[in-house]
């Protein structure tokens, strides 16, 4: 079993898992200061609903994959790879906004959900289901983005899963030994080390929902002659294997290997391969220079805010 296929989803689920987890911790907090515990089971019914909520929107994709590869028969392969490269799509999107946002975000974060459960504590007859409401979302909205990184790798099995169970543990150890125990974690640095190994992950998750595409085009391309003009590259200049990816850059098979450690660990987790074309290869530059830079401009930003203002009140003092 490649239990390397399991890391990157850890990864995501662990930093999801947190951002989840300090919601949560932070309502439970609130609750208790305001001395109104008895919501406490709203909470944590909220917690599982919304687990389960994600559990079952991955289901949901599974069978909508399942239902359209056996609509075509004959086209079953080529469309789970094209739906593998959507997912990826998709889950590049909710990863790069989430991680810009919530870096944006996390000075505020405490301030917004004390905020929203302060209103929500007003309205006694509803104060249970406004709490419950909260911490679903919370937990859904970052379930959903593991969920579609999941999917994005369907071939492989139930390794994300024990991947995604992981994280999910681990969160929640994080969580209790924050609000229950009392232990200290720098947050601000975690969220900061997480952020840049998603970064890389995302990029190469690039890499991969490209060599997606090209695969099911070249399927296609295979498996109808009628379809053949699509993968322009392999048919109009040189038979090499890529078909709509453009020349390969490089050939690291003998020096790195992608299938023996430890490149099977850097694919993984990094999207590593070791055979890279010139399309991978500039959409991997662009989104590093792009969201990359973005996100780094934004933690650095709030280093030099952070220590401007912990100048400024040394200076008061």
């Amino acid at each position: 079993m490649n239990f390397s296929i399991a890391l990157p989803v850890f990864v995501i689920t662990l930093r999801e898992g947190v951002e989840a987890a300090l919601v949560v911790g932070i309502v439970l907090a609130l609750l208790k200061r305001s001395k109104q515990s008895r919501l406490n089971l709203w909470v944590y019914a909220g917690i599982g609903a919304g687990i389960a909520a994600s559990g079952c929107i991955g289901v949901l994709l599974t069978w909508v994959t399942k239902a359209l590869s056996a609509a075509n028969p004959q086209y079953a392969a080529v469309t789970e790879v094209f739906l593998e490269g959507v997912f990826s799509v998709m889950a590049i999107a909710m990863l790069s906004w989430m991680l810009l946002w919530m870096t944006k975000q996390a000075k505020s974060m405490k301030a917004q959900v004390e905020g929203a459960v302060t209103q929500t504590l007003k309205n006694n007859t509803h104060a249970g289901w406004g709490v419950f409401s909260l911490i679903f979302i919370a937990v859904v909205r970052e379930g959903f983005e593991t969920v579609l990184f999941i999917s994005s790798n369907l071939q492989a099995g139930f390794m994300p899963a024990i991947g995604a169970i992981g994280g999910l543990l681990a969160s929640a150890s994080v969580g209790v030994m924050l609000f229950r125990w009392g232990i200290k974690i720098n947050i601000r640095q975690f969220f900061q080390v997480m952020g840049v190994l998603l970064v890389l992950i995302i990029a190469g998750l690039v890499v991969t929902a490209l060599q997606r595409f090209d695969e099911g085009f070249a399927s296609l391309a295979l498996a109808d002659r009628a379809s053949a003009s699509l993968c322009f590259y392999y048919e109009r200049f040189t038979k090499v294997h890529s078909c709509i990816l453009g020349p390969m850059v490089w050939n690291s098979s003998q020096i790195l290997p992608e299938e023996q450690f430890p490149g099977i660990i850097l694919k993984s987790l990094f999207g590593y391969t070791q055979n890279l074309y010139l399309v991978q290869a500039v959409a991997y530059s662009v989104f590093l220079v792009t969201i990359g830079g973005l996100y780094l401009r934004s933690i650095t930003n709030g280093s030099k805010n952070q220590m401007f203002e912990q100048k400024s009140v040394s200076g008061k003092g």
